[in-house]
């Protein structure tokens, strides 16, 4: 976040102190200040009540989005530099939850002291509170030793932090890979017990942190660690037989590895690619099953299945016909099929450097060249005495398919074609 992101974050703190509550800075952005992060945002846990918050800040500078919950969001200046957004700080009165009776949320909460809101949390590294005023750390779970140990623990007895929130067997996973660290035995035990369990939690939750893992460096640490625990195969069973086939389930993750793009849908793509190796007309289908059952957009869903699609289509490249390599490289996503075709090559796909040769051919040609206006229209078939039909298409993409193989340039060579076959009939 930005200085004055931060800056906003320590002005609500301080008003909320000197109206004579308590208030901290919580959770993760205390973790990241600790880790010499930059945090990407800021919450605070405060004393007041949601409705002093709102009255202290004004209800006009306040959302209550989770009031029932102890959440408040304050809403500052816009800034010009971040598209002219407001700042956001998220404002939780401390506070001790009752029974989960869903797997996901508290059925009640309590307002209680910092100490009782620490240990209510997920992971040590993620309870502790810092005063930006003081620039005290308030721990009171041995978050920060975790935090020089390298090490992911589970606040208290971790089958019962798991129990309140199923989604907390894949957030472990998340930031053991995100930071490199290890999980306490512990913690590691209870979410391989409790695996199966991960399924109670909705797919929009689940497919929530997959985007966030996926889209970071460590994706392949994250898909081999969920493997390992039991996630995954619960979460994704199609690719049960890869995890269990070593050199595939390694082959997997090579690539995974390998990406220097941080794309959610191209990391899919090549975690499911091992289920359509060898069946190309149910890939559609079953992109989509599995896409829809994970709640994914309709873009994603696209997306993937496009990829997979075309998984090793620019290997080889230097073969292709001009209008297939043109129609892939002006392709919206051809930067993420580009980026596989290098991963791929750096593993040992392909003969030749196809990858090098696309990047070559991107620099010596234009989109217009890529993708030029039409040079035949069906207003031209009809000026040229032909009744609309379906031979309309096929010629059409039959004299696009010429230009772009630069067979042809001219709508005059494109009429002469068309003459020249409709003489044969």
């Amino acid at each position: 976040m930005s200085d004055a992101g931060r800056e906003f974050a320590v002005d609500v703190v301080r008003r909320l102190t000197k109206a004579g509550y308590l208030a901290y800075w919580a959770g993760g952005c205390v973790r990241d200040l600790l880790m010499g992060r930059e945090p990407s945002d800021y919450d605070v846990a405060t004393t007041a009540t949601p409705e002093e918050v709102r009255q202290l800040f004004g209800h006009r500078q306040t959302v209550a989005v989770g009031a029932s919950f102890g959440v408040i969001i304050v809403v500052g200046p816009r800034l010009k530099e971040e598209d002219n957004k407001p700042l956001q700080v998220e404002v939780a009165t401390f506070r001790r939850e009752g029974e989960y009776t869903d797997g996901r949320r508290p059925d009640r909460v309590e307002y209680c002291t910092p100490e009782e809101d620490a240990h209510r949390r997920d992971f040590t590294i993620n309870a502790m509170f810092y005063d930006p005023l003081s620039q005290q750390v308030h721990d009171y779970v041995g978050g920060k030793l975790d935090l020089e140990r390298n090490v992911i623990r589970a606040v208290g007895i971790p089958s019962k932090r798991m129990e309140e929130d199923k989604l907390r067997l894949l957030r472990a996973v998340r930031f053991t890979s995100r930071f490199g660290f290890t999980l306490e035995e512990q913690t590691e035990q209870a979410i391989r017990t409790m695996s199966a369990q991960i399924l109670v939690v909705s797919w929009e939750r689940i497919a929530d942190e997959f985007r966030k893992m996926l889209k970071e460096g460590s994706r392949s640490r994250a898909m081999a660690l969920a493997a390992e625990l039991g996630l995954l195969a619960h979460i994704l069973p199609e690719l049960v037989s890869t995890i269990e086939n070593e050199t595939a389930f390694e082959s997997l993750l090579a690539q995974l590895a390998g990406l220097k793009i941080g794309s959610f849908e191209l990391s899919m793509a090549i975690l499911l690619e091992p289920l359509f190796s060898g069946n190309e007309r149910k890939l559609s289908v079953n992109v989509e099953a599995i896409c829809r059952r994970m709640k994914l957009s309709n873009d994603e869903t696209e997306r993937i299945g496009w990829l997979i699609k075309e998984r090793a289509s620019l290997i080889g490249a230097s073969s292709l016909p001009l209008h297939r390599l043109k129609t892939l490289l002006v392709h919206p996503d051809a930067d993420l099929l580009l980026e596989w075709t290098r991963v791929r090559e750096s593993l040992g796909a392909g003969k030749e450097e196809s990858y090098a040769l696309c990047q070559q051919y991107l620099e010596q040609h234009s989109q217009k060249d890529l993708n030029p206006p039409a040079i035949l229209s069906g207003a031209d078939l009809i000026s040229m005495g032909m009744k609309p039909g379906k031979d309309f298409a096929i010629l059409l993409n039959e004299v696009r398919r010429l230009q772009l193989d630069e067979e042809i340039s001219s709508t005059d060579e494109a009429k002469a074609w068309v003459e020249a076959q409709q003489s044969k009939k």
